[in-house]
């Protein structure tokens, strides 16, 4: 990732410095085009002061050249002044081959060209730049003479100061670009250097060298870590969990494996090995059973599609219902409409029917469900949830609450039951990393007992 934002960047940058050097270049020789063709007229207005005119109609120039060029064979600085029948050239056109005089040109009318082809002192080719400007000489009233003046210079110097700037612009340029490219090298190595972190965490905990992420990180990458955390901590607890339930089943096998042994190391007959092995094969069958659906119960899927509660809560209390009509006891709903159960439906099953079962087999006449979002909603983390299910039983008291939560245990002898729907409940919550409380019921007087399960990654 870093070499592909790397050279993406590198390729941006150098295309950025290219376009940059061209487009100064351009308006530098733009700029320097407009200064020699001010130039060249300046030298051309100086000459028009100068210029004057004898009694017999020749022309005659007053004063010194304006640049010491123009009277040095081939210097580099041309005047010619052309009239329809006579034409004078400072003393640089001595010499060089220029181009061909250019025409007559209207009053105040001017013109800019270039480059033109010449042959220089030496014999060598080479180019001129030249301005023209029409003139009007008025003597007397009603007396016009029209003259041009034309202006040419070498365009070796324009030429030199191209390569001057052209060579500072891109040796200024190449090394801005190496600065930058550094940098940013050295910026994206400093960017990345957390996901490195990150790659170099993971890592050592893919070798066993740690147990999890640290939660040291910027923040940008707290989600990033947090679920690879919460996806480490569940497999780990995924393992533990069957490892257990094999454990669970093995210990539970033993017992019914030894008796069949015992049996037939003992002799009995036909009748009674049959009899006993009928009695030992459900026994192990309905242990198995037993250890399969508390290990299916127990597992849940990390990241779920949300299950709405009523639905779910309707279904099972119209079962109670039935079951308990000798009783009748009424159920009520306080179910927000956004409360969402994030899970596995088999587990919001298993947690709703043992609590609302267990409140339905304490209540009088009245069982009160509440389900509604908690914190996280609103924000970039899913909502927990709160589940409640009160009733207006004889409730619990509080040195009882650990006890009747251990499996097997009932809260009360006399009452039918297997004593493990409370535990199943308490494990599904722990393995949600929820809470179960116990508690009297502020509004029914009876036990409440309230799940709360933190809000997602």
């Amino acid at each position: 990732m870093q070499a592909r934002q790397l050279l993406a960047a590198s390729i941006s940058l150098v295309a950025f410095l290219a376009l940059a050097g061209y487009a100064l270049d351009a308006a530098f020789a733009d700029t320097a085009m407009d200064n020699l063709r001010s130039r060249l007229k300046n030298y051309a207005t100086a000459y028009n002061g100068s210029i004057d005119f004898l009694r017999d109609g020749s022309l005659y120039i007053r004063e010194q050249s304006p640049d010491a060029r123009f009277d040095v064979p081939g210097g580099g600085l041309y005047a010619e002044v052309i009239r329809p029948d006579e034409r004078w050239s400072s003393m640089s056109a001595e010499g060089p081959v220029l181009p061909v005089s250019g025409p007559m040109l209207g009053p105040r009318q001017e013109e800019f060209t270039g480059p033109l082809d010449m042959v220089q002192i030496d014999g060598s080719k080479g180019q001129v730049y030249r301005y023209g400007q029409g003139v009007i000489y008025e003597p007397e009233p009603g007396h016009e003479i029209p003259y041009t003046i034309y202006v040419m210079e070498d365009a070796r110097s324009l030429g030199a100061q191209l390569r001057v700037f052209r060579s500072a612009v891109w040796f200024y340029l190449g090394v801005t670009g190496i600065f930058l490219l550094l940098l940013q090298t050295f910026i994206l190595q400093w960017s990345l250097r957390p996901l490195r972190r990150v790659v170099n965490e993971l890592s050592k905990v893919q070798r066993g060298e740690a147990q999890r992420m640290s939660e040291h990180h910027p923040r940008e990458l707290e989600p990033l870590t947090e679920s690879i955390n919460a996806f480490i901590e569940s497999e780990r607890e995924n393992l533990d969990r069957q490892r257990n339930t094999l454990a669970d089943l093995a210990h539970s096998l033993k017992t019914p494996l030894a008796v069949l042994r015992t049996q037939l190391d003992s002799g009995a007959g036909d009748a009674d090995l049959r009899e006993e092995f009928d009695v030992q094969l459900r026994r192990m069958n309905n242990l198995v059973s037993y250890q399969l659906a508390r290990a299916a119960s127990s597992g849940h899927k990390l990241f779920a599609a949300p299950v709405p509660i009523e639905s779910n809560a309707e279904e099972i209390v119209r079962g109670l219902e039935k079951v308990y009509a000798s009783k009748g006891v009424l159920c009520e709903f306080e179910i927000d409409p956004n409360a969402r159960f994030y899970g596995e439906p088999g587990d919001l099953q298993e947690l709703l029917g043992n609590l609302l079962e267990n409140a339905f087999k304490w209540a009088r006449s009245r069982v009160l469900l509440t389900a509604k979002p908690t914190a996280g909603a609103g924000t970039s983390k899913r909502a927990g949830l709160l589940l409640a299910v009160d009733d207006d039983g004889p409730g619990i008291a509080p040195e009882d609450v650990a006890k009747i939560l251990q499996r097997g245990v009932r809260g009360d002898e006399r009452v039918q039951g297997h004593g493990i729907g409370l535990s199943i409940v308490q494990d599904l919550v722990r393995g949600y990393r929820g809470e179960l409380h116990v508690m009297r019921s502020l509004e029914l007087q009876g036990a409440r007992f309230e799940v709360t399960l933190p809000p997602g990654i």
